[in-house]
């Protein structure tokens, strides 16, 4: 396949030096610092928060009274499975003769912030003095264990009582083109990891055993088909999935002592953390079962209402793009789980998200300059 050599929009050569950075987490390798000097040329005041061995950085433009818009997003990506299977080197930013932009990030999420960076840089230029704040909040470990980055930077700013009237994500949201679809709120997720204690005994004398299988059969087969609600007109119906199993030592002639069970609920506004905790501890206990649950809650459904945050945006789409968005609170877990606790209006605008996290991760390079012009007239909209 024939690669281009058409001169590149600003979006794209700053999408290709962030691509060109091997960042998988959760390493930055230096794609923050080209950011932070990019916006601290255009006068923002970078405020870099390493956090153990996590790069993050808040940086801030304009005046303190007025509203505030947030763009969110991370520098790390992840893994690029075997090198050999990629069309071309997974880190070397190459667009083909297709028009499309090939390497690790180009989707998720090094893109959108390239996108990001050029409609300020515009937007900054043309209305130095803006209404309000404009702000970024970027960390380099989304894709990992998320533990001291957004979260961390978040409970920062919370105590010092920092204010996020909207954020806008730039995780890859849309589906088919660019802006068809806009996440306006995700679901919650709660794992579980659920051991059940039988006794392991010889399968030819199961009279003196207890097998931990049988035991814990039928119940979960009681949370496999249980109804958890009816979700709402924003979210689907709670959904509940059991994603490994474990039992056994090996043997075929040995009854296993203890079985381990990892579940997840993927759950809407509809249900609590501990209404599902109340519910699943219920079913437990009715098969009489010897058990212990670990829990481990993700993050809390979080939800944007038509307002102006949504409104801006999608009258911004329709600009840019004569098209529709559809707001949709589909998909797994974002970093907007966090920033939405601080009360603030959080959308997710990014490229197409057909390739995300696979071998040859690609996306039609022509979509950035037509997203950044979406983030431009969001800027304008709100801020002008």
């Amino acid at each position: 396949m024939t690669v281009t050599t058409t001169p590149l929009s600003p979006t794209l050569q700053l999408a290709c030096e962030l691509i060109r950075r091997p960042s998988v987490t959760p390493l930055d390798e230096g794609c923050q610092e080209l950011m932070t000097r990019r916006l601290a040329a255009c006068g923002f005041a970078i405020e870099p928060m390493r956090i153990n061995d996590v790069d993050n950085f808040w940086a801030s433009h304009g005046e303190q009274d007025g509203p505030v818009l947030c763009f969110a997003g991370h520098t790390d990506v992840v893994p690029t499975g075997p090198v050999h299977s990629w069309q071309h080197q997974p880190f070397d930013a190459l667009i083909d003769s297709d028009g499309m932009l090939c390497g690790r990030g180009a989707a998720d999420m090094k893109g959108s912030l390239a996108s990001m960076i050029i409609a300020v840089e515009r937007f900054v230029a043309d209305y130095p003095k803006h209404k309000g704040r404009i702000t970024f909040l970027i960390t380099s470990d989304e894709e990992g264990p998320a533990e001291h980055g957004t979260k961390a930077v978040v409970e920062r700013l919370r105590a010092r009582n920092e204010r996020l009237d909207w954020c806008i994500v730039g995780e890859p949201s849309s589906t088919t083109l660019v802006g068809d679809v806009v996440k306006n709120g995700r679901r919650g997720s709660l794992g579980f990891t659920l051991t059940v204690r039988g006794k392991q005994g010889h399968v030819a004398y199961p009279h003196l055993a207890r097998n931990p299988i049988h035991l814990a059969a039928a119940a979960l087969a009681e949370l496999a088909g249980e109804h958890w609600d009816d979700g709402n007109d924003f979210f689907p119906p709670t959904s509940f999935q059991i994603s490994n199993l474990n039992a056994g030592t090996g043997a075929t002639n040995v009854i296993p002592g203890e079985l381990t069970a990892v579940c997840n609920f993927r759950f809407s506004t509809e249900s609590t953390v501990e209404g599902l905790q109340q519910r699943v501890n219920a079913i437990l206990d009715k098969h009489a079962l010897d058990y212990s649950i670990d829990w481990a809650l993700s993050g809390l459904p979080f939800l944007t209402e038509p307002g102006a945050l949504l409104d801006a945006v999608a009258a911004s789409i329709k600009q840019i793009t004569g098209r529709d968005t559809q707001p949709s609170t589909s998909g797994g877990t974002s970093d907007g789980r966090f920033i939405a606790t601080l009360g603030t209006q959080v959308v997710e605008l990014g490229p197409v998200n057909a390739t995300i996290h696979q071998i040859d991760e690609r996306v039609l390079a022509s979509d950035l300059d037509v997203l950044s012009d979406i983030y431009y007239q969001t800027l304008v909209k709100l801020l002008a």
